[in-house]
């Protein structure tokens, strides 16, 4: 089970760590350990750290140099109150490359295992300080979504300061069969003043999680039992999970791995790929971004909606100049995976 903790639900209104907040979720983490392998995604560290900053406006550098100072902050918040229940935790600062090359991810599974079965919990963020800016994750949302793919997680609770997912009179909807232009239309896409991600965020990473069976739920920390409640859907949003039959490396690519450009296809190719035929470069009308061989992209159709993602035999360039070659194939049937 991934459990993602935002920023707002973590902090007081100065950005300050709640340690009432710390002590439920090691609760909560400690009560769940006993039928789950848990990873605890965790925001928090910009705000752990920023006050150490004179002056501080936010700037790319400043965030990165706030994230380095508060990550061990917040990780000592973490020891102190899991070590009440006996269970060490480690610190997993992630880059996108972790997920992006399958021998790396394999062996970020591998250390995982590790942790679980010596009782470890491990606690993510990404490691801010060094993260390239065009291959960073867009939040924890994120990155707690590409964990649970990965490690086929039974479940994914995000936490959130709102409680849940909101109808338009306000009230949390206990229950989404789907992520559809209809929940999508719902959406404040107002962001908290100290997270990056809002809930526009939280539902396109929720869509991709239960298109491949992971459970969703949108949920707060009120309550004794937050975690408990949410997944028996007594708080929160649950979202229902699709029926999925992807391989582990499938369901790797599916998660986008790295994403570094776009193809966009017309709707005979499109039709094509669900017939799980090859995408050949005829059915290709544009292509956004650089990228090489081996590299995945997005597969979008006409409408610009996206539809999949694969894994191209073909560079950007190479693709470009081929656009009206028939039978050169940009991405192998077995290398596509669509949602």
């Amino acid at each position: 089970m991934v459990i993602k903790l935002g920023t707002a639900v973590l902090t007081n209104e100065k950005g300050e760590i709640a340690q009432a907040t710390i002590k439920k979720v090691a609760a909560g983490v400690a009560q769940l350990s006993a039928d789950y392998r848990v990873v605890l995604v965790s925001s928090g560290a910009v705000g752990s750290g920023r006050g150490f900053f004179k002056q501080y406006k936010g700037t790319l550098a400043e965030r990165k140099a706030a994230a380095a100072v508060g990550n061990p902050i917040l990780i000592r918040h973490y020891e102190k109150q899991f070590a009440v229940y006996g269970i060490p935790v480690a610190q997993a600062l992630c880059e996108r490359q972790h997920f992006s090359s399958r021998p790396r991810f394999l062996q970020l599974k591998e250390t995982f295992m590790e942790f679980w079965k010596n009782g470890i919990l491990p606690i993510m963020n990404e490691n801010d300080l060094v993260s390239n800016v065009e291959l960073k994750f867009s939040d924890n949302d994120e990155l707690a979504t590409l964990t649970a793919i990965g490690f086929d997680a039974e479940a994914l609770l995000l936490c959130t300061s709102v409680g849940g997912f909101l109808d338009a009179d306000q009230r949390i909807m206990p229950r989404v069969e789907k992520v559809d232009h209809r929940i999508l239309g719902l959406v404040d896409k107002s962001k908290s003043s100290l997270g990056l991600g809002g809930m526009l965020s939280k539902l396109t990473f929720t869509r991709l999680a239960t298109g491949l069976g992971i459970k969703v739920v949108i949920c707060g920390l009120g309550g004794k039992t937050p975690f408990t409640d949410a997944l028996a859907g007594r708080s929160g949003t649950s979202f229902v999970p699709a029926v999925s039959t992807l391989k582990a490396r499938q369901k790797w690519l599916a998660s986008g791995s790295i994403t570094l450009g776009s193809l966009i296809v017309d709707k005979g190719a499109a039709k094509a790929l669900v017939q799980r035929r090859s995408l050949l470069s005829v059915g290709i009308r544009k292509i956004q971004g650089k990228f090489g061989p081996g590299e995945v992209v997005q597969i979008k159709d006409e409408e610009a909606n996206i539809i999949g993602v694969a894994k191209v035999k073909l560079g950007a360039s190479e693709v470009s100049a081929q656009l009206s070659t028939r039978n050169v194939v940009a991405a192998h049937a077995d290398d596509i995976v669509l949602f």
